[in-house]
């Protein structure tokens, strides 16, 4: 009895020790995995830390690093940032614990850059990780990315590099306008990630609108595709080029729930190339606006008589062609049908659908658009390796998405440049994934280039 006495003010302490530890963890963010050269991280109120393995970090800390220095830091969700030569900037707020609903992340860009593959707070929530710059604010969505605060030195290195710019293509085949509530899309390879304001769609993308959701996807050939609550859509295949738009294609399958679509340049270039699919039949386009509600049967669902299939054409006409068949009915604007396993009958009035006729969406301008912006201008520039990356500034809002460069001048203005800044392009600092920085350090010092690299 007085041994089991004795254990009680110790088992009293460890769990007031226990109790701490959160809290004592919440002011922490991370610490230094790599360093090279002098660099400082400083607390305020307190005196400079070198730069160093191991070095922890907190939350408020100041990190500089001086003319060839460089610095990978790992934060607590999986953040990971090489700090490049001649820069500071500053954790102003880092909250992280696991399953934590209010998890944050907000850094000040002061100056030079870094290279970063964000973690856990950004991929949790589209709005709690944010970079801000005197130019503008980073809203980071999960990426992987370089930022850049161009005073005079970035056209110089860009000048110093023989090779030639790439174009600054947009590899999204759509991207998302209009978004009201969470939306979701699944690769090619089973992966699953949200989308939000500006996020792309690429082809294989199954993208999943939640109850309650929906969201308009415009596509670089004009196509504008409304995706009603609880719908799932996939885009099969979709090529375009605008100098040759009669050579492009779009292939969709509308899997379950309401998808309301214009088509765009593809279809009245070459309407043959653009075609709709569901489980009951296929829809051909001849250039139009047209509705479309799936369930039951059409989306491999059990379902009353009342379910299935519904088309109704508001703009042009659509060929439709059940499944198993190949006699076609030609549905023109204001014409309407039902198809169900009991059978095909006209739709005389039109059903009421969920969002917006696609034709009334406004997109924003420079959603896709391109301009000419020297490596030599000063402002922020941000390259997205993947992911989703927004650039607010006080006048407008730019998107970039995967391979895309962007740009947004010290007055406000937004660019997506017409080619890829080579000093971004051609950066030889370590990504923050790299498995020997060192190395990596040295090659791009001796003008060698990782080879594993693409580019």
């Amino acid at each position: 009895m007085l041994a089991v006495q004795h254990r009680i003010p110790w088992l009293a302490s460890l769990a007031a020790v226990a109790m701490l530890l959160p809290a004592l963890a919440w002011g922490q963010a991370g610490e230094v995995e790599f360093s090279r050269g002098v660099g400082f991280a400083q607390s305020p109120g307190e005196g400079p830390r070198t730069l160093g393995k191991g070095l922890a970090l907190k939350e408020g800390d100041r990190l500089t690093t001086s003319e060839g220095a460089s610095a990978i830091v790992k934060l607590h969700d999986g953040t990971r940032m090489t700090v490049r030569p001649n820069s500071e900037l500053v954790l102003q707020q880092y909250q992280f614990r696991e399953n934590a609903g209010d998890n944050s992340f907000l850094m000040q860009l002061v100056r030079g850059g870094f290279r970063a593959v964000t973690g856990a707070i950004a991929k949790n929530s589209p709005n709690a990780a944010r970079v801000q710059t005197s130019t503008a604010t980073i809203g980071i969505r999960g990426t992987d990315f370089d930022a850049r605060v161009c005073v005079r030195e970035c056209g110089a290195e860009s000048a110093a590099i023989p090779d030639a710019a790439r174009p600054n293509a947009v590899q999204a085949s759509a991207k998302l306008v209009g978004v009201q509530g969470d939306v979701f899309a699944v690769d090619g390879a089973g992966q699953r990630r949200r989308i939000v304001e500006g996020g792309g769609v690429y082809p294989g993308d199954v993208v999943e609108t939640a109850r309650g959701a929906q969201a308009v996807l415009a596509f670089r050939d004009d196509t504008r595709v409304t995706l009603g609550s609880q719908t799932r859509f996939r885009l099969d295949n979709f090529v375009y080029d605008d100098t040759n738009a009669g050579d492009g294609r779009f292939l969709a399958s509308i899997l379950r729930g309401s998808v309301r679509a214009l088509t765009g340049l593809i279809a009245k270039s070459n309407n043959r190339n653009v075609g709709f699919s569901t489980a009951t039949a296929t829809i051909g386009i001849r250039g139009t606006g047209f509705d479309v509600m799936c369930t039951g049967p059409c989306a491999g669902e059990p379902g009353d008589p009342d379910s299935g299939l519904t088309l109704w054409t508001w703009l042009g006409s659509i060929d439709v062609t059940q499944s198993g068949q190949t006699a076609l009915q030609v549905l023109q604007a204001g014409q309407g049908l039902f198809i169900s396993p009991g059978g095909i009958r006209p739709v005389a009035n039109e059903p009421a659908s969920e969002g917006p006729r696609p034709d009334q969406v406004t997109v924003p301008p420079k959603l896709f658009g391109k301009g000419d912006v020297s490596d030599a201008a000063e402002g922020l520039f941000v390259f997205v390796r993947d992911g989703h990356i927004e650039i607010v500034s006080a006048k407008e809002i730019l998107q970039l998405g995967k391979g895309e460069a962007g740009f947004a001048s010290n007055e406000g203005d937004t660019t997506r440049p017409d080619r890829i800044p080579k000093f971004l392009d051609f950066d030889k600092i370590p990504l923050p994934t790299s498995r020997n920085p060192l190395l990596a350090s040295i090659m791009g010092e001796s003008g060698l280039r990782n080879t594993e690299v693409c580019r």
